[in-house]
């Protein structure tokens, strides 16, 4: 690349990591291109983790102009952007004043770029600006605008979480991508900007020289990556900050339901709070608290993701990062597939938990499907407790839940009573897991079958917690 002039608007890096998503790459790099901002100050780089679904040469047809890197495997998020740093940090210094750090599923408003830069420019006291990120399926609700640790249950407090912008309601992301992005003037209580601790590098404007100097990322894989740079960032003196009229909007989270991801979130949180000094006191308490969650997960059913808790700690305490080979016993099939179970003539009985949502999973249809093509297949509903059937299904019969304590009592009279108990993953009910059932467990995006829960597995959970204390 040749060297570039500094011009009357600052030369930004666009880098892009993606792995297997074309379609959702592609759309963003068309909203990069409406960009409110010179297009001779950008240069785009799309580093690609060895996709396998025609990404490469997609983008190459599409735009030529584009650089491009692609690695030989998928070395995760961390990995991906640390390919584009590097070779970032390998470029003539007058070449570009800033990164701007992207995840391939966001679309970008036509603003976000321009505001991020006009903050940094009159702000020589920040080094990092990120955009509000808004939820892609639900376009006029905030996702975070920042965020802070929770050093105590290791964790992110997303600010502004599922804030709704009222006035756009019902309107489109691409609708949105143009529209007067400063949500101070929607919002009560809002500042143009805000110092945070921490900003996610699905849109992340960074000082070039304060990434070539804060170096490359910690070898996590995949999540805390980007906040321990940020952290990383403020204890050499800097200001994090996130910009109310920068606007993203990113694929939500909120279906998706944790699985191996939960191996990397613990590992890597101990990881970051020791990094940045937490003591040996509060990695104790962070562990005792990771073993109570693994707990819970045995109660639930759910023993292979109990597993990753423990192995989550044993992995920290041995030093042991990057990518991890994790095989899980049980694997999520799209929701289309569950009339396939309901057809099965070994299920004879099955109950449904309140918390499911049989329009958002589609699970309405597949009842109804395999009701009419097994008269005798018995479908109990459990209601709220002290709530009316909510469910409207052909010959449905409503199994009535006890209020407070009342309520363990009806757990134990239905024990032995079904085949299967379908359960909400987005609220499972310890109770229904001990039924004596197999379990299904269903969310927006897929459904799960496991066998029922074993009783020593949860002997183990008790000493492992009760072991921490030692």
């Amino acid at each position: 690349m040749t060297t570039r002039s500094v011009t009357t608007a600052p030369n930004v890096l666009i880098i892009i990591v993606t792995w297997n998503k074309k379609q959702y790459v592609l759309e963003l790099l068309a909203s990069l291109v409406t960009l409110d901002y010179p297009n001779y100050a950008l240069d785009i780089l799309v580093v690609d983790n060895a996709s396998t679904d025609g990404t490469a040469d997609a983008i190459a047809e599409a735009y030529p102009q584009v650089n491009f890197i692609y690695n030989e495997e998928n070395v995760g998020g961390t990995g991906g952007f640390n390919t584009g740093l590097q070779w970032a940090f390998q470029q003539p210094k007058e070449n570009y004043q800033y990164l701007w750090l992207l995840d391939n599923d966001v679309l970008v408003h036509s603003r976000a770029l321009a505001e991020l830069v006009a903050l940094l420019e009159a702000k020589p006291d920040v080094a990092v600006a990120g955009s509000t990120m808004m939820q892609l399926d639900y376009p006029w609700q905030i996702n975070e605008m920042g965020a802070f640790i929770d050093r105590k249950l290791g964790h992110l407090i997303l600010h502004r979480h599922l804030e709704p912008i009222g006035a756009w309601q019902g309107r489109s992301a691409q609708e949105l991508l143009t529209v007067d992005s400063d949500l101070s003037k929607h919002l009560m209580h809002c500042q143009p900007y805000m110092d945070v601790e921490y900003v996610a590098a699905a849109s992340l404007l960074v000082r070039a020289d304060v990434a070539k100097e804060a170096r490359l990322w910690r070898d996590y894989f995949i999540h805390f990556d980007d906040v321990e740079w940020c952290l990383r960032i403020a204890e050499m003196g800097y200001r994090i900050v996130v910009s109310a009229k920068s606007l993203i909007w990113h694929l939500s989270a909120a279906a998706k339901v944790p699985t191996w991801v939960l191996y990397y979130d613990n590992r890597n949180m101990l990881d970051l709070l020791k990094t940045h000094g937490a003591n040996a006191r509060t990695l104790r308490r962070l562990i005792r608290y990771i073993f109570k969650k693994a707990a819970y997960y045995h109660l639930i059913g759910k023993p292979d993701l109990a597993q990753l808790h423990y192995e989550a700690v044993a992995d920290f305490k041995a030093g042991r990062f990057g990518k991890k080979d994790i095989k899980l016993a049980c694997t999520y099939q799209p929701n289309d597939a569950v009339l396939e179970v309901l057809l099965n003539p070994a299920i004879k009985k099955i109950l449904v938990a309140w918390t499911v949502n049989l329009q958002a999973t589609r699970l309405q249809e597949a009842l109804v499907q395999a009701k009419l093509s097994r008269p005798e297949l018995s479908m109990d509903f459990l209601t709220l407790p002290g709530g009316k059937p909510i469910f409207q299904m052909p010959c449905a019969r409503f199994v009535f839940m006890s209020k407070n304590v009342f309520r363990w009592k009806r757990y134990w009279q239905l024990r032995g009573r079904y085949d299967l108990v379908i359960q909400s993953d987005y609220q499972p009910s310890i109770g229904l897991s001990w039924l004596k059932a197999d379990l299904l467990f269903v969310n927006d995006e897929g459904f799960c079958r496991r066998p029922k829960p074993l009783f020593r597995n949860v002997l183990k959970a008790v000493w492992m917690f009760c072991r921490s204390f030692l």
